[in-house]
């Protein structure tokens, strides 16, 4: 899949947003040099569960597929001088650091547009270049807490609560990818670089397009939270989920009359003629007790046959024997370079029918710095005096 063959990316990206957007690039064929200090970039020391396999952290493992990597010292002279010489021969330049860190290091848009007047120069912040935040840090949980989502998200009856997973950094990520795919195309038509920036900021508030538009416009919010079994504020009766005798069902949108059909309730037929929203509780509440009263096996016949948008909550054991997940692919199988079994999410997209392959699973640090370099003129000799000196890493 070189779909975007011919592509040189520099990443000088770390935690999860920047890293995961320059993957995004690299699955698409893209030459995605992964620029990172001597000891590693942040996502390759440090691990969520702190979980590590064959010396690879799940975080690196998760962003760092399809990506050569190379170790080098951005405040060494030759490590700087180095970077440079990639840039005249490079697309885009990525870096998530905190506002003016690249421009401290001689790295900033202005001097390496002055060496690649064509080049893409991509910088992901948490809060934006500019501003009083500038330099908070960016981090996914502070960013739910402060755009409104963990204040929106969870039960009427219960506190703020955060999403099970880093979504504002993932969600990030595409906006990232997405704007550097829109500059390359651009500059197929004018032949110039430009600045792009995204923030984490912005993507947690995009997350919440749809609501935040409805309370932008007056959209009644009685509470923040939506009432027990309901899923958001702005959701009619009974959007959400519920228990059932040895499970959780989620129900998504549909009516009292179908519901009462569905769960053989006299109680809801009732409703028929009523506006789910202003009665969602009483909706809810019965929706709630009867299917308590039967499995979640049970259940599923009658609301498929009563066309209930409808599913089974389902746990990470779950995924791998789901059907549409395997049938789509989704979970490879691969040798880490540490020579242990690992098992990765795919691309999420297809092209013509296919998936992105894995070219290159996630490498040590400084696999590839003699190669790269190596590409931009610099002989061995040159290479080994610089690794000497601690301007560069390789592989051990």
């Amino acid at each position: 899949m070189n779909l975007l063959d011919g592509v040189k990316i520099l990443s000088f990206n770390h935690y999860l947003a920047g890293p995961l957007a320059a993957q995004t690039l690299a699955d698409l064929g893209a030459d995605v040099i992964a620029v990172e200090p001597i000891e590693g970039a942040f996502q390759r020391n440090w691990a969520v569960a702190n979980h590590f396999v064959a010396g690879d952290s799940v975080n690196h493992l998760a962003t760092g597929r399809n990506k050569r990597s190379l170790a080098v010292d951005l405040k060494h002279p030759d490590g700087i001088a180095a970077v440079k010489k990639l840039v005249a021969t490079s697309d885009v330049v990525m870096e998530n650091f905190r506002p003016g860190t690249m421009a401290k290091l001689g790295l900033g848009y202005d001097t390496l547009k002055a060496i690649n007047p064509g080049l893409i120069y991509a910088v992901a912040t948490g809060f934006g270049s500019e501003g009083p935040y500038k330099d908070r840090p960016g981090q996914d949980l502070l960013l739910q807490a402060m755009s409104g989502l963990a204040m929106r998200t969870g039960r009427a009856d219960g506190e703020p609560t955060a999403v099970g997973a880093v979504i504002v950094d993932q969600h990030a990520a595409s906006l990232y990818a997405m704007s550097i795919l829109a500059a390359l195309f651009a500059r197929t038509k004018t032949g110039k670089g430009q600045l792009v920036e995204v923030n984490l900021y912005q993507a947690a508030l995009d997350l919440q397009v749809e609501p935040l538009t409805a309370w932008l416009n007056g959209a009644p919010s009685p509470t923040p939270r939506g009432p027990a079994g309901i899923a958001a504020w702005f959701s009619p009766g009974p959007y959400g989920i519920h228990a059932t005798a040895d499970g959780h069902l989620a129900i998504s949108m549909a009516t009292p009359k179908a519901l009462g059909v569905a769960l053989d309730s006299e109680e809801l037929k009732q409703f028929c003629d009523t506006d789910s929203f202003s009665k969602r509780e009483e909706i809810t509440r019965i929706v709630a007790i009867r299917l308590k009263q039967k499995s979640t096996a049970d259940w599923l016949p009658s609301l498929e046959a009563a066309r209930i948008w409808h599913a089974p909550v389902q746990d990470y054991r779950d995924l791998e024997s789901d059907p549409q997940l395997n049938h789509l692919g989704v979970f490879k199988s691969a040798e880490s370079a540490g020579g242990a079994s690992i098992r990765m999410v795919a691309h999420p997209a297809r092209y013509d029918g296919r998936t992105p392959e894995v070219r290159l699973v996630p490498q040590r640090l400084g696999a590839q710095t003699r190669e790269v370099l190596g590409e931009i003129g610099y002989g061995a000799t040159e290479i080994d005096a610089m690794i000497a000196g601690k301007a560069l890493g390789v592989a051990r």
